[in-house]
């Protein structure tokens, strides 16, 4: 067994020890410092690149869940909550933009009205099955993320509300709540909470799973000395941007909180002051570790703003976000506030890309090239057999009477 090794088990052990809080005597209240938001193009790109992404990725999985593959525009408009679009857009507009991805045609209803159907190109079915691969490999993974998830709240257990507003950015199926949760009814509970909403539980706490990203990363690389690691100190990856001037007060600040006790987001926290820098350090290493557990080491400010009571934190705890600059960026790209976990990106690319991350890129880079073509003319619309049918220029495809007329049963949306 080689010495670094060894090593790095003592060091393990030694963050174990600290895993459960450290017994810090809080001499030090909270210091009034406001560093300034300065813009980062490089990472707001990260969030405009983006564009439409959630919404398409979650129309594809609708669509390709439906009894026949394909949908009429009133079932899909029933999901429009789940897409995070604005108000103003409307979802025919959105699908219409992606024509490489979604494939129009007409049918009548009830009442004799011609009413637009969508269905995937084959192109996107492909693609779609990909993802559903990686979903498959990757599955014990996004298991795993939940159930860190949930041993970061106080009674192991979220609103599954909450979980649904997450579930794009843990990585988590579309269909999450039947594919992880109830497959797993060994591990997690579904329950009825005190305002009648259904909510999630962890029925085990897994101590392997219970160190932070922070705390491993702390040993693995070495920046911290056996003895900073003994009295629980742990520093945070810090970096600015260009152009952002730090005074000489906060850099003293910044150096002396860095210096001060880490506790474990997995761990109760309730012996701390709100009033002092130490709970704000357990406050940053909470939201540290919740971007860590997203595949993109990011995610939309409101997100999180249901989490202060799960997770025992105090009233404005976000406002940490934005007295730590060096740690977390808030793009204001997109009309949202999306925070970004500065030390997972060399720029704008992920330092570690998840097999999922790389699947939503050829998503992403599929939706860039139909929406261009789309703009150059390449797309029209052509009659055929009674139907329109938007398709591209240069192929064919004829629609069969039973896609031309609406299903006789209904659809599930």
């Amino acid at each position: 067994m080689s010495p670094s090794f060894l090593g790095r088990t003592a060091g393990f052990t030694l963050l174990i020890r600290c895993c459960q809080g450290f017994n810090y005597h809080q001499s030090r209240s909270l210091v009034n410092v406001k560093l300034k938001w300065v813009k980062d193009p490089i990472l707001d790109t990260v969030v405009s690149r983006e564009k439409d992404l959630k919404a398409v990725s979650s129309l594809i999985s609708i669509i390709s869940c439906a009894q026949k593959s394909c949908l009429p525009i009133y079932c899909l408009s029933r999901c429009r909550g789940q897409l995070g679009l604005p108000q103003d857009l409307k979802l025919s507009t959105l699908i219409r933009r992606y024509p490489n991805i979604f494939r129009e045609f007409y049918a009548l209803d009830s009442g004799g009205t011609r009413v637009p159907w969508f269905e995937l190109t084959p192109k996107a079915l492909r693609l779609h099955e990909e993802g559903l691969g990686i979903l498959e490999n990757c599955h014990m993974d996004f298991l795993n993320r939940l159930r860190r998830l949930l041993m970061l709240t106080r009674d192991l257990t979220l609103p599954l509300q909450t979980i649904d507003q997450l579930k794009w950015d843990l990585g988590l199926p579309y269909n999450y709540e039947e594919s992880v949760i109830r497959k797993n009814l060994d591990i997690f509970s579904l329950i009825r909470l005190p305002d009648d909403r259904v909510g999630v539980k962890l029925l085990l706490w897994d101590e392997n799973l219970a160190m932070s990203e922070l705390q491993k990363n702390a040993v693995l690389q070495g920046k911290n000395s056996d003895k900073e690691l003994k009295n629980g100190i742990i520093s945070f990856p810090i970096g600015f941007p260009r152009g952002f001037g730090l005074k000489r007060k906060c850099m003293e600040w910044l150096e002396e909180w860095q210096r001060l006790p880490y506790t474990s987001p997995y761990s109760d926290g309730s012996h701390l002051d709100p009033r002092t820098d130490e709970s704000e350090k357990r406050i940053v290493g909470v939201f540290h570790e919740l971007l860590h557990l997203t595949v993109g080491k990011k995610t939309e400010r409101k997100n999180v703003s249901n989490l202060r009571r799960p997770l025992s934190l105090p009233q404005k705890f976000t406002k940490v976000l934005e007295r730590h600059p060096g740690i977390f960026y808030i793009s204001k790209k997109s009309d949202t506030q999306t925070v970004i976990l500065r030390e997972a990106y060399d720029r704008h690319n992920l330092v570690h890309k998840h097999p999922l991350v790389e699947f939503r890129d050829k998503l992403a880079s599929m939706m860039r090239e139909g929406f261009l073509d789309r703009s150059k003319g390449l797309y029209k619309k052509e009659k055929r057999s009674g139907t329109d049918v938007l398709e591209e220029i240069g192929t064919s495809r004829t629609v069969s009477g039973d896609e031309s007329e609406p299903p006789s049963q209904a659809v599930d949306c």
